[in-house]
């Protein structure tokens, strides 16, 4: 069965190394709170506010061991008047077993605000 997870995160700003620190602490997370291995990720999705543009967020997949192979995209997200400034976002679709009840979002720093049902 194949799910997705969401996750998001903010950053104070529009600095390479904040970005790469952030989206790593990200996935960390949503990696181990969903026990997922890089053979059942069929692809990553990032997005941006306008407001970023100093490194592709994926880069931090870069450092992952065994993670080469996972498909990447990044995107900016919507320029939605009022919407959460200096915001990295990301959809993981993984090959799972899991139900969608299970699954665990992880929304951290000031993206809690977006999601606070799903926020761990």
């Amino acid at each position: 069965m194949i799910r997705g997870i969401r996750g998001a995160t903010t950053v104070s700003l529009n600095d390479k190394e904040e970005i790469i620190r952030a989206t790593t602490s990200l996935l960390e997370q949503l990696i181990e709170q969903n026990d997922v291995e890089p053979n059942q990720v069929a692809s990553i999705q990032f997005t941006m506010t306008r407001d970023l543009d100093a490194v592709f967020p994926a880069e931090a997949v870069r450092e992952f061991k065994g993670w080469s192979n996972v498909p990447l995209l990044c995107s900016s997200e919507i320029p939605v008047q009022g919407a959460l400034p200096l915001c990295i976002r990301l959809l993981m679709t993984v090959n799972t077993s899991i139900n969608q009840q299970q699954i665990k979002h992880v929304y951290l720093e000031k993206a809690i605000s977006l999601r606070p049902d799903l926020a761990s």
